[in-house]
């Protein structure tokens, strides 16, 4: 009997891991959708969901029933395996929102040319963006040999494009500098080089002494600042800050060495284990504010129309996957022993700025 293999880590622990082997159906109801997924990829985004899972109802995508233990989302490449949808063929080729694991079946929903949804009944109430496969056929900017890379950066980039667009709405709170935490992170890189294209702010870098030089030689960020010199950022300068890491320490100093100048602050992510700021901390300045990307995206969807929306970040895209060329290399990870080395390895903060992982849970 064909089986399915899933990676889940504990809620309250995620250096703890399990692997779980689950027969596959045999049979599908009408409308279920079984895909087989390839490789997935992992970044410090994954961790970010975990920090996040259930605040934002990132544990909700796919239950696993048992509420000590948490399937994390991870984007990547699928093919439809079996179909009991009218309008979704086997062989079928889409992007998404997977669980670690080898299979995912869904409750397709209406299709059109370019997507479909998962209208699971544990899916109401959370974001539409993320229930959403969209079809490879009908993807102008897809290519079979960068499908590794696209797991890795497209997800980030989406979240990066969407926060930059939402600064610009704002007419950037009337700052001159984007501060961009953890800066050596793919999401912090694209971040940092949306905001350096459309050249209304000036990109400036925080990171960790290992990666001050990594940032600077990418050439996305205006001035790379380490964590220890924050004090040295010029603070006379109106900044909004995007913080990507949830270190507390280290927003603690930006609003404290900016104040008033700090005209905005939004938490993205939570690279550092000891996690985004915590309510009720005082802190000079703005209160930071969470950053919900599929909030702006459905903003953009409704005044832009969903298929300029996508057209505009395509193409914004094409511009960063070439980009990436230069700098990211992918390093693969195959069976559920490697796919926990992986994710601790990038739990823990030990995975090369370089590097993009990819995972495979299939062992055939």
């Amino acid at each position: 009997m064909a089986t399915q293999i899933t990676l889940e880590t504990k809620r309250d622990a995620f250096d703890q891991l399990r692997v779980i082997e689950d027969a596959l159906p045999e049979t599908l109801e009408d409308g279920q959708v079984l895909f087989e997924v390839d490789r997935f990829a992992l970044t410090a985004n994954n961790i970010s969901y975990c920090y996040v899972g259930d605040r934002l109802g990132y544990w909700r995508f796919f239950p696993t029933g048992d509420e000590a233990w948490g399937r994390v989302p991870a984007m990547g490449y699928a093919t439809v395996l079996k179909s009991a949808h009218t309008d979704v063929e086997v062989g079928e080729r889409v992007w998404g929102f997977f669980p670690m694991s080898t299979h995912l079946l869904i409750n397709a929903g209406t299709t059109n040319s370019y997507n479909f949804c998962d209208i699971s009944e544990h899916r109401e109430g959370l974001a539409p963006i993320y229930a959403q496969f969209q079809r490879a056929a009908s993807n102008p900017i897809y290519e079979p040999a960068r499908e590794e890379q696209d797991s890795l950066l497209r997800g980030l980039y989406l979240t990066s494009w969407l926060c930059e667009d939402a600064l610009f709405d704002n007419d950037f709170y009337a700052a001159k500098d984007c501060l961009i935490t953890s800066a050596s992170s793919k999401t912090s890189i694209a971040l940092a080089q949306a905001v350096q294209t459309r050249g209304a702010l000036r990109s400036v870098g925080l990171t960790s002494a290992r990666n001050k030089a990594f940032c600077e030689e990418l050439g996305c960020y205006d001035a790379v600042f380490t964590y220890e010199d924050i004090d040295k950022l010029p603070a006379q300068i109106p900044a909004v800050s995007v913080d990507m890491a949830g270190d507390r320490a280290v927003n603690k100093a930006i609003h404290k060495h900016y104040g008033d100048q700090l005209r905005y602050a939004c938490l993205v992510g939570g690279t550092h284990q000891d996690g985004p700021m915590g309510a009720g901390e005082a802190l000079p300045g703005p209160k930071p504010e969470l950053f919900f990307a599929p909030a702006q995206a459905a903003k953009r969807s409704q005044e832009w129309g969903p298929s300029e929306m996508e057209k505009r970040i395509a193409t914004s895209f094409v511009g960063f996957r070439r980009f990436a060329d230069d700098w990211l290399k992918i390093r693969h990870f195959d069976g559920d022993s490697a796919a926990q080395e992986a994710f601790l390895k990038v739990l823990r903060g030990q995975a090369s700025p370089a590097e993009g992982y990819t995972v495979s849970l299939r062992t055939g």
